[in-house]
């Protein structure tokens, strides 16, 4: 499993795709949709989290693309 990826808001306007932990972005967009896109990509090839903050920096959204601890039933 490889390291959960976040969307995250810059100060100019931008957004940015960072792994947990890491300390730069992996890429920059002018977008927040462009860099929900790429991060996806990311997350479903590393088998990872995908955490979608708003403008203020608040997790608005998380996706699983690796071990779901709740898979659901049936």
């Amino acid at each position: 499993m490889g390291k959960n990826q976040h969307v995250t808001p810059n100060s100019n306007g931008t957004w940015n795709v960072k792994g947990e932990g890491n300390s730069k972005a992996t890429a920059i967009f002018d977008t927040q949709k462009k860099a929900i896109d790429r991060a996806t990509k990311i997350s479903i090839n590393q088998q990872s989290e995908l955490i979608i903050h708003d403008r203020k920096g608040k997790i608005r959204e998380r996706n699983s693309y690796g071990n779901d601890p709740h898979p659901p039933k049936g």
